[in-house]
């Protein structure tokens, strides 16, 4: 795990210039860890694709679900959450250690006001552990070195990628860097994945990520429902299998949740 920077290395690293997608994603869930720059983009944004909040408040919410399940039903107790983003409610530790007060959950991130917000994070239950490392998901073999001294590679892991691959412009690149992470962990590890769309109603968006392209880092794709399957090859979909992510497991309310332009899917490796 590398030293965590002195504040003054952090607040020389963040630009209040120009919108970041962690904080813009803050503003979205209604947070206060933003700038005006972020807020101007974010609100402008809305204005191109008003349902951009929903997709927000569904992911996250999808994330609570998945951490319950994979803790409670598949008794996992580790967890590496790459591109956390800044704290909110019912973080993963906080969701995982409420069940298992025993799990081990590792955040990653680059974005530098994360770092700055990372003791919210490093909390942990007595008898887990909690870390945050900043690194970047492009070098998946510099998170996997760095996670050992928290996590126990030998034992199942869930990998939790939520909104982070739609950074990563190339597809192949994408695929491969999340067959590095799943190499490396054993059977009985998860693959927890949403990615946005311009499917399930989601066309209105393309012009919302032009503008984000040209106003916002880091620059932001869509991908094809097909396309996001592919990151899945050789694990096994947990039900319901590749949907948008507010219709994963919504709950005993028999109404179906409305549909939001983000898939969410887990696979499990057997």
């Amino acid at each position: 795990m590398r030293p965590r920077p002195r504040s003054t290395e952090v607040n020389d690293r963040i630009r209040t210039d120009i919108a970041h997608n962690a904080r813009v994603w803050n503003h979205w869930l209604h947070g206060k860890d933003n700038y005006p720059v972020d807020r101007r983009v974010g609100d402008h944004i809305t204005g191109l694709y008003p349902s951009i909040g929903e997709v927000a408040r569904a992911d996250r919410a999808f994330l609570g679900r998945v951490v319950t399940h994979l803790a409670a039903e598949r008794g996992i107790r580790q967890f590496l959450d790459i591109g956390t983003g800044l704290p909110t409610a019912d973080n993963t530790h906080e969701v995982a250690q409420r069940l298992a007060p025993d799990s081990r959950i590792v955040y990653v991130d680059n974005d530098p006001i994360v770092l700055a917000h990372a003791r919210a994070l490093l909390t942990s239950s007595a008898g887990g552990r909690t870390e945050y490392l900043d690194a970047d998901a492009h070098d998946p073999e510099g998170i996997l070195r760095a996670v050992r001294p928290t996590l126990d590679l030998d034992r199942p892991v869930a990998v939790i990628m939520l909104g982070i691959l739609n950074f990563v412009l190339d597809t192949d690149e994408a695929r491969s860097i999340v067959r590095t992470l799943m190499d490396a962990v054993p059977p009985g590890s998860c693959l927890v994945v949403t990615h946005p769309t311009l499917e399930l109603g989601g066309e209105g968006n393309a012009e919302a990520m032009a503008f984000w392209n040209e106003n916002a880092t880091p620059p932001i794709t869509a991908r094809t429902g097909a396309e996001i399957a592919s990151f899945l090859d050789g694990l096994e979909l947990l039900e319901p299998g590749l949907v948008s992510c507010s219709r994963w497991r919504p709950g005993p309310t028999g109404e179906e949740p409305p549909l939001v332009a983000q898939y969410g899917a887990v696979g499990l490796k057997r």
